[in-house]
């Protein structure tokens, strides 16, 4: 992760700083019900720019997926850990899968959870004794606050009622992401969010 502390405000890049922008940038993420377009996730800025994609990864064993940027080139791949108790997810650069390539990994924080918890490790914190990043909230009401290791919050989702959302099956967010910090990762957990929800649906 890139941390370049100024006067105002630090960087925190931890998939690349070209995602980090100086003031708050909102972001609009559509789940669109399975089976009804092509790509799982739709993500657009303020002004209605087509920013990410989420789809799976073809010819995948165990089910992963992509986060692809405009010009559908491969930001990261989510890799579920398989027999996890705790739900674990992996995430790499670009559309490897490779350990040398591992940018972060995340976990719930306990066995049984009846709110959000999710703990964040980057690839470097050796034996993932103390979390990076921690998301917390209900996530059932969409509603949630992502914090660093200082317990300062880097970004805010709320859910978004609409009546296409109501009529078509979408699920939109609002999302908040705090002057420089890494919009794709903050992104990247959204998605783990929702297929950690959707495992327990099952």
């Amino acid at each position: 992760m890139e941390t370049c502390h100024g006067k105002m405000d630090s960087l925190t890049a931890v998939i690349s700083s070209q995602f980090c922008v100086p003031g708050n940038l909102h972001l609009t993420i559509v789940r669109k019900p399975t089976g009804f377009i092509k790509g799982k996730f739709k993500v657009t800025d303020d002004k209605g720019n087509y920013v990410f994609n989420v789809k799976e990864k073809m010819l995948s064993i165990h089910g992963r997926l992509l986060l692809l940027d405009s010009g559908s080139n491969p930001i990261v791949t989510f890799k579920k850990k398989i027999l996890s108790t705790r739900r674990r997810w992996q995430v790499f650069r670009g559309g490897s899968s490779d350990y040398v390539d591992l940018i972060f990994t995340t976990k719930n924080s306990s066995l049984v959870q009846f709110k959000i918890e999710l703990d964040v490790f980057l690839a470097g914190n050796e034996g993932n004794n103390s979390w990076d990043f921690k998301v917390v909230g209900n996530w059932d009401e969409r509603s949630c606050i992502v914090y660093d290791k200082d317990s300062t919050p880097v970004a805010q989702i709320q859910k978004k009622h609409t009546f296409g959302g109501i009529v078509l099956g979408k699920d939109t967010l609002n999302v908040t992401v705090y002057p420089q910090v890494d919009y794709a990762f903050i992104v990247a957990l959204i998605v783990i969010l929702y297929e950690i929800k959707q495992d327990t649906e099952y």
